[in-house]
């Protein structure tokens, strides 16, 4: 089933303030929250979209992303994960209450709640030529990561006593009143570490490579990010691990270049060539095509192969073009009897220039490739 638009979801427009977006999300979250909702799992899923659209849209950086690209710019199946924060199904109902618990208030779970260590996220690049950004490719890497160490225990935490929050008495004109706030000690987490092996740091965590495989979708365009869930750093005393962040680098490709959607090259023929018409065999994205080149064709002119460029980031369907465009190449050296023959053609007028009247501009040629 496809996503949803986001700004659909929370039921805002894309110009709405952050703070808009806020009163938005607590909106759906009060009214999709499982505490009102008690075994309605299409109130849960709705509770998890909204979480997850108000994770994207309440970062500047990803909400910037999503305008651009939508869904593919920040979210995906990269190695069975998701982009973003959550990425759909792998999210989970601590994963919410952790990174947004105050939004709703004291009036329901996750406030107070124990929170579960999380591990750091790893930002990585990965090269990939043209090829592969339109067909999709999968590639395996190795990154260095930080691991939890084998034999490292831990114990409850003794500020909160397992808690992971810490319950004050204030006395004020009204009376005594009640303040809970995150544990100082543990973080939240309700655990510390007890028993740490050498070589790992105080959070007993080591430094280890792994080989991860990644999926790139097709389509993928140099500059957007996959996430690949659970990847990233693990977390202190055996929490939830961070995600990997795998950025995309577009290689240069040497003869075809890339616009959008549409790709160019150029072609040169001779001069022969072009008077008499000829079929030349270019280079397309997964192998080659022949092309026919007109009698009487003038440089400049440009060549439109229908479906030959990338496939729409959106997922819509469809792809972009090839244009190619043609230059005539003129000879640089002619040999005696060709210098006479060109000769004998100026002095009689043969092979003068012409135009009809009907050739087209730059401009206009520039226009009907888009039209």
């Amino acid at each position: 089933m496809a996503k949803r638009d986001y700004y659909e979801v929370l039921e805002v427009t894309k110009s709405a303030s952050a703070e808009e977006i806020k009163k938005a999300y607590r909106k759906m979250a009060i009214k999709y929250h499982p505490d009102k909702n008690p075994g309605d799992k299409n109130a849960e899923d709705k509770f998890k979209e909204a979480a997850e659209a108000y994770e994207v849209l309440s970062d500047d950086n990803k909400k910037a992303r999503y305008d651009q690209y939508g869904h593919a710019g920040v979210g995906g199946t990269a190695g069975g994960g998701g982009f973003g924060g959550f990425g759909g199904g792998g999210m989970n109902m601590e994963d919410i209450f952790s990174q947004f618990g105050d939004i709703f208030g004291s009036g329901f779970g996750g406030g107070g709640q124990r929170q579960q260590a999380r591990g750091s996220n790893l930002r990585v690049r990965i090269k990939l030529n043209l090829e592969e950004m339109i067909g999709g490719t999968q590639k395996t890497i190795k990154v260095k990561k930080m691991k939890l160490a084998k034999g490292v225990t831990s114990k409850t935490c003794p500020t909160c006593g397992g808690s992971g929050a810490q319950v004050r008495m204030m006395n004020t004109v009204f009376g005594q009143m009640q303040t809970q706030t995150t544990c100082g000690t543990c973080h939240g987490v309700g655990k510390v570490a007890d028993k740490i092996p050498a070589g790992a740091n105080a959070q007993g965590l080591v430094k280890e490579d792994e080989e991860i495989t990644i999926n790139i979708p097709a389509g993928a365009r140099d500059g957007i990010q996959l996430n690949v869930r659970g990847k990233g750093n693990d977390a202190p005393l055996g929490g939830t691990p961070g995600d990997l962040l795998v950025v995309v680098e577009e290689e240069v490709d040497k003869t075809i270049k890339r616009e959008g959607d549409n790709l160019h090259q150029e072609l040169y023929v001779s001069f022969a060539e072009a008077a008499l018409g000829t079929t030349k065999e270019i280079s397309v994205v997964g192998g080659k095509v022949k092309i026919k080149v007109d009698e009487g064709t003038q440089s400049g002119k440009i060549l439109r192969l229908a479906g030959k460029g990338l496939p729409n980031i959106e997922g819509y369907g469809g792809k972009g073009d090839m244009f190619v465009h043609i230059n005539v190449w003129t000879p640089q050296k002619l040999t005696k009897e060709q210098k006479e023959f060109f000769q004998k053609q100026v002095e009689n007028g043969d092979m003068n220039a012409e135009p009809t009247g009907k050739e087209k501009t730059f401009f206009e040629k520039v226009k009907d490739m888009f039209n």
